[in-house]
């Protein structure tokens, strides 16, 4: 212990007597340091922007949907065969998912589900009064849908079980079309009733909740068409249909939506059996997630080991340095070595040298690479999240620099003949 803290005032020492030479060795290791934690932190940043953001679009969802078979049939004539062609059969009313399987679905995996949101788009409808007409965009929906999608209700409430039960000519629009049709603010509206026409069909509708728009687009030059949603229920007796092609699943806390996905497509590809042309397939955003964060991360990993180049420039500057420094010592080394002082240490005093070099600067490029990656991250308007991880290995990596490029240098210097080096001039 008392030789390694010798060995630790001695290279200070020396540090603090050649203090610029000293700063300009560092440079390279700090320029190397600061590059790389900085793309680490902006890297990392983005990543969890894009998690976070991934969460609030619904990540842990899972999208359940109809999808063809992979059918092949052999083209014969006269017993001989000319090719193979994938079959094409129109979807049918029968081949869509029904509400006996989605009930059955629930009941056969209660810890998965937490609500299942189904939609059927009526397409682009138009209310009216007098002569007053704004567009909007109509979707038949089911409470779930409300759950997957969080919207911000100003007020009134989702559908109630009687009116998605009684199919009931119901409807949420936002406090948009609010003032738009009325020329009101967001609650005045609750209650009243509207004349909607939509697919050449036109019935009345009563206005029982109303959300907050949020515009997720800017549309120049025409008003935004915001959605009104009325009951699935009522959606399917006016499209004259009671099934449905896709639906969303809204997993609960923690369940692996990736996991839940392939357990829900199993299960429910049990109703397709003898069903020849479709089946039922899934994805999730979760794994989309998944490959977007590695992608991110592999290119921050191949940007940072470009950038970690400097560091094996530093780390020959450092190499440079000492052999520069050892032979400005040499009548020193001498003194030592006839003193008694062995072989090792000798080799271990300039090695700490050389790793006290670069740990400091290693230390600076640290606290450099943690304001500019914070800045770049501030620019490109994600937080910023480094991390501890990305530190310590960036400063191990700066003291493996020192110990690598240290030793030849040490190394030379403690094999010295003490003679030769006293005699040196």
């Amino acid at each position: 212990m008392n030789m390694f803290l010798e060995n630790l005032r001695l290279a200070f020492s020396s540090l603090s007597a050649n203090k610029t030479r000293a700063f300009l060795t560092m440079l390279g290791i700090i320029i190397g340091i600061a590059s790389v934690i900085a793309i680490l932190t902006v890297g990392n940043s983005l990543t969890m922007s894009v998690s976070t953001e991934m969460q609030s679009m619904g990540a842990n969802n899972v999208t359940i949907y109809v999808d063809k078979k992979d059918v092949v049939q052999e083209k014969r004539e006269n017993g001989i065969v000319f090719g193979k062609s994938e079959e094409d059969h129109d979807m049918t009313e029968d081949d869509l998912i029904t509400d006996e399987m989605i009930y059955d679905m629930m009941k056969a995996f209660p810890d998965t589900v937490e609500a299942v949101s189904a939609r059927m788009q009526m397409g682009a409808g138009t209310v009216t009064k007098a002569t007053d007409t704004v567009s909007v965009n109509v979707f038949g929906v089911s409470r779930g849908f409300f759950v997957e999608n969080k919207l911000t209700f100003l007020s009134g409430e989702p559908f109630s079980a009687a009116e998605l039960g009684g199919a009931r000519n119901v409807a949420i629009v936002s406090d948009k079309f609010c003032r738009d049709y009325f020329g009101e603010d967001g609650s005045s509206c609750l209650g009243r009733e509207i004349d909607l026409s939509v697919n050449d069909m036109s019935i009345t509708c009563t206005v029982v909740a109303i959300y907050e728009y949020q515009q997720t687009m800017v549309m120049l030059g025409q008003n935004t068409v915001t959605n009104l949603y009325l009951p699935i229920t009522t959606a399917q007796n006016l499209n004259h249909s009671k099934n449905y092609a896709d639906m969303t699943v809204v997993t609960k806390v923690g369940v692996d939506s990736n996991q839940a996905a392939k357990e829900l497509k199993d299960y429910l590809n049990g109703f397709y059996r003898s069903n020849p042309y479709f089946e039922i397939d899934t994805y999730s955003l979760a794994s989309l997630a998944d490959s977007l964060n590695e992608m991110m991360g592999t290119i921050t990993t191949a940007i940072s080991v470009i950038a970690g180049i400097a560091l094996l420039v530093g780390g020959i500057g450092v190499m440079n340095i000492m052999m520069v420094s050892i032979t400005e010592r040499t009548r020193e080394i001498g003194t030592r070595k006839a003193l008694g002082a062995s072989t090792t240490h000798i080799r271990t005093q300039f090695i700490v040298e050389a790793m006290i070099i670069c740990l400091v600067g290693g230390a600076i490029g640290v606290a450099l690479g943690l304001v500019l990656g914070a800045l770049g991250a501030k620019i490109l308007g994600y937080p910023a999240s480094p991390t501890v991880g990305s530190v310590l290995i960036a400063l191990l990596f700066s003291m493996g620099i020192g110990l690598f490029f240290g030793y030849y240098p040490a190394n030379k210097a403690a094999k010295m003949n003490p003679i030769d080096a006293l005699r040196y001039e």
